[in-house]
Order: C-alpha cells, then structure tokens, then sequence
C-alpha cells in the first residue's frame, strides 16, 4: 500500500481528468455514492467503525483513480490554467528556455517573450522560463532584439496537462491514464513516459 500523502487522480463519470484529491475527499465521495467506478492500482484501505445492526467493520478500499458522477465537459473545452510561476517552470521542466540549462525553482523567474512594456501580456502563450541571468541579460527587448534565440515555443496546457503539472509523486498508472488524455502533438508527453 501507498502513503497516506499520496493523492488520488478524480475523473468524472467519462474517464476526463478532473483533479486531484486527498484520500480524505475520496472517502466522503464514497460515502455520499458519488464514485461510479475506479481503476487503477489499489493504494489505500481505510477501515471505519463497527455496524451495530451486522457487528461487521466498515472497509473502503481506494484505487489511484475514482471517477465520479456529473461532468465539466464544457469546462475542458473553455478552460484556461491560472498562469503561475510553479507550474511555468514546471511546464518548462525546470529549463531556461535561452541559455538551455536546469535550474532550481528559486533561480527561475517568468520572462515575457513579447514584453509588457512593448505591449506584451502576462498570458501561457507569451511567457518561458528563464533563469535571473539570462531573463536580466534580455531585459525589455525580445528575443530578436536582445539576439536571444528561445529554445522552444511556449503553449497553453491543456486542462489535463494542467492536472499533470499539479501532481507531486504521480504514479505509473496515473500518468498512463493522465498522458492518454494529452493532444497527440504535447510537449509534455515524452516526460510521461
């Protein structure tokens, strides 16, 4: 069995990735009947109290991933990641996407391709990593200008590229069942592999 820290992959009742939950959340979800099914490896067996009526002790057996009832097809289609750093530089695994080398978080910083004092905007498809050097050294020209080349273009996830940039310590099977759902032409499938 798994940690109680690792999380659970929620889909809806379709199989679309949704988010991710604590084993807590999962527990409730059952409770209330709102798991139509899972898949995915068994990782957590929590045991409850006594039934005064059978004397038999409750057990919920929790896979990797549950999916629910309802849906937010519509939200798939429409929806647009809050941009934020973490993700960013987790987008761009951890890249200077001008000089080509990896960073730790805490010497990445967001540079804006077209820059805002040019007109730029703060949006998924305007904004890379770079590291404090290399974002300092461009200052507010672009790459053409500060002759600065980028190393890949920058992309909009998907909502379940985004669920992926989310997870911590995702499973084998969660990233199977989260990769089947990236655009054939994802930037990010090769890491799920």
């Amino acid at each position: 069995m798994i940690s109680l820290h690792q999380l659970i992959l929620r889909t809806d009742v379709s199989g679309m990735p949704l988010e991710w939950i604590h084993f807590q959340t999962a527990v409730k979800l059952y409770y209330a009947e709102q798991v139509a099914y899972t898949c995915g490896t068994p990782i957590l067996s929590i045991r409850g109290g006594i039934n005064a009526k059978t004397g038999c002790r409750s057990r919920i057996n929790l896979n990797s991933i549950i999916a629910t009832y309802g849906s937010k097809q519509t939200l798939h289609q429409t929806y647009v990641p809050p941009l934020n750093n973490p993700l960013l530089f987790r987008r761009d695994d951890q890249l200077c996407l001008y000089c080509g080398e990896h960073f730790l978080e805490r010497d990445l910083s967001r540079d804006h391709v077209h820059p805002i004092v040019q007109g730029g905007k703060d949006v998924w498809t305007n904004v890379v990593t770079a590291c404090k050097h290399c974002n300092s050294r461009k200052g507010g020209r672009t790459p053409e200008q500060a002759r600065m080349p980028l190393l890949a273009i920058p992309f909009q996830p998907t909502y379940a590229e985004y669920i992926f940039l989310q997870g911590r310590n995702i499973l084998a099977d969660q990233m199977e069942f989260l990769s089947a759902h990236f655009p054939r032409s994802s930037k990010l499938r090769e890491r799920c592999q």
